[in-house]
């Protein structure tokens, strides 16, 4: 017997865990073309095969369905801060720019997050969202793991120097792989990377 206040299409979906994925897929698709204003619950539940109940039923509002979405997407960057501050701080900059060039050469974990990003930078909600994800789960820890290596050196504030470094790669992949500008988007990683990790590690490290 089903309870009260799921809706049917919930319980017919019980034991599904690819539903939820298939959700989310749909939710990424939908925020990436037509933007975080114009996406609707009702279009990611009909890219999803589900309806709206079942979307609201696992994840609530649009907002909430956009976090959620979000975390998907970064969730390949979230290992960043162990990756570095399990390594030699005289090799961070060739570290995250390796790093970051994997994620986005990898167009199983490149698309999710062009998705996102192409919602994130046109609307305000969609960007607070991002922007709490990326200061929780990425600046604040490798900045508190930065002050500790640093400690007692009369260097700049952490938190902005970890800014910068993710700012120089930001803008490399928004020239890359968004705008697509050359000869910057045709060239082979190998070339590029040995270029901005010392960039990068000047930034971390000075």
């Amino acid at each position: 017997m089903r309870r009260r206040g799921r809706p049917a299409s919930a319980e017919k979906a019980e034991g599904e865990p690819a539903t939820r994925d298939r959700i989310l897929g749909s939710a990424r698709t939908e925020f990436g073309e037509r933007g975080y204003d114009k996406a609707s619950i009702r279009a990611i539940a009909r890219g999803a095969g589900v309806d709206s109940a079942l979307v609201h039923h696992y994840f609530g509002t649009k907002e909430q369905v956009f976090a959620a979405a979000v975390q998907g997407a970064f969730a390949p960057a979230l290992g960043i801060p162990d990756m570095l501050l399990s390594g030699s701080p005289e090799e961070w900059g060739e570290q995250l720019v390796g790093y970051v060039f994997g994620i986005w050469e990898d167009a199983a974990t490149r698309d999710p997050l062009l998705a996102i990003l192409r919602s994130a930078v046109s609307n305000e909600t969609a960007a607070a969202i991002f922007r709490g994800l990326v200061s929780r789960n990425l600046l604040e820890r490798v900045a508190a793991g930065l002050e500790q290596v640093s400690a007692g050196l009369d260097e700049p504030d952490a938190a902005l120097r970890v800014e910068l470094a993710l700012a120089q790669l930001v803008g490399t992949a928004m020239l890359r792989y968004v705008i697509k500008v050359e000869p910057i988007a045709s060239a082979r990683p190998e070339e590029l990377i040995p270029r901005l990790a010392p960039v990068v590690q000047r930034h971390l490290t000075g």
